[in-house]
């Protein structure tokens, strides 16, 4: 199958630092051309990949100090990408709504996996006025506020079963890695290794529009002598990271649409202490991979008893669910589909009978 792969433009494929999409983006396409298949990924010219590269910018939006507009060149790629389209079976976007006015009138199959919230305000009106353009989600939960799309198929995220190896030994320390910003609570996590009086390692990415907030409400938090911040890492430093911790804390506090994190923890053995939020009860099991906890408190009382959880049984949790193989061939399931709804009827909307749901 010829397939493209439309990544955003904001980091590489695979991203240098911080960037889930991109290395989702990356693990898929990887995975579909071990699996034989004609992969050409649109994304940033930094990109390192199998695939035949098209570039959209010549690096990594937001590492490229000359970029001054975001959105242009995100046009730009989808406009070449459509003016391409015969080149393709299937077209895969992973652009959030940037496709839907040129890929809704095309004749080719596509789709857009949603990667991000989708309780924003302004979302519905707009996926209102394109009902019909075939949408997968990354969790049951994140279809919530806009039910009515056109939700195909909810494919969960994987890794290469080789990215992370377990680590048997017990963990150090607990850890919160991702993002400083209001809706993923470092500041819970921080209260957590308070209460229990444990070592906490960060290492975390603040963006420009969360400094105010990391400067008055978070940066106080570090001077306890128990809490570390590392800042933001990079892929060949998670191993070390993740491995070595005793417990993930993932004090989120937003309607979390996946939550990768959880599963790169996973893939090292290492249990994770999950909010109840969005899509965690559907990525998590209690007792096998950690647990799902609704307050600091619960989070306080179930820690011991996560450090005590096999961290052979965490890791093959984690291969049962989370491979790129297994994310691969559900999204070859719905490339299918979509293909077969074209040719039958000649518009790429593969409306919900032809939907497979693969989560």
């Amino acid at each position: 199958m010829r397939i493209a792969q439309v990544a955003p433009l904001y980091e590489s494929v695979p991203p240098k630092l911080y960037g889930g999409t991109e290395r989702v983006v990356h693990f898929l396409t990887e995975a579909l051309i071990d699996l034989g298949h004609d992969v050409t990924l649109f994304a940033s010219g930094d990109s390192v990949t199998r695939a035949r590269l098209i570039p959209g910018a010549p690096r990594a939006l937001r590492l490229d100090a000359s970029c001054q507009e975001h959105i242009a060149p995100h046009v730009a790629m989808v406009e070449r990408v459509i003016r391409q389209a015969a080149d393709f079976d299937v077209i895969h976007f992973h652009v959030d709504y940037f496709s839907f006015p040129l890929a809704s009138r095309s004749r080719v199959a596509h789709v857009t996996t949603q990667h991000g919230r989708l309780d924003i305000p302004e979302l519905d009106p707009l996926f209102r006025l394109y009902p019909d353009e075939p949408q997968v989600s990354i969790s049951d939960a994140q279809r919530a506020p806009l039910s009515f799309a056109n939700w195909l198929a909810t494919v969960y995220h994987g890794l290469p079963p080789d990215l992370y190896r377990l680590q048997p030994a017990p963990g150090k320390y607990l850890a919160f890695l991702g993002r400083i910003s209001p809706e993923k609570r470092v500041d819970r996590a921080v209260e957590i290794a308070r209460r229990l009086d444990l070592p906490l390692k960060i290492a975390a990415k603040v963006s420009k529009t969360d400094q105010d907030y990391y400067e008055q409400k978070i940066k106080p938090l570090f001077a306890d002598p128990r809490v570390e911040y590392i800042g933001e890492i990079g892929e060949e430093d998670k191993q070390e990271f993740l491995g070595n911790a005793s417990a993930l804390l993932f004090p989120v506090d937003w309607p979390e649409p996946f939550g990768l994190v959880m599963t790169e923890a996973m893939a090292c053995g290492t249990p994770v202490i999950a909010f109840r939020c969005g899509s965690v009860p559907e990525v998590m099991q209690d007792g096998v991979s950690g647990f799902v906890v609704d307050s600091v408190d619960q989070a306080v009382a179930v820690t011991p008893r996560a450090l005590q959880i096999p961290r052979a049984q965490v890791r093959a949790y984690f291969d049962s669910r989370f491979l790129a193989e297994r994310m691969a061939r559900d999204y070859l399931a719905v490339y299918e589909a979509l293909c077969q709804s074209t040719m039958a009827g000649g518009r790429s909307s593969g409306r919900r009978a032809a939907g497979v749901e693969v989560a």
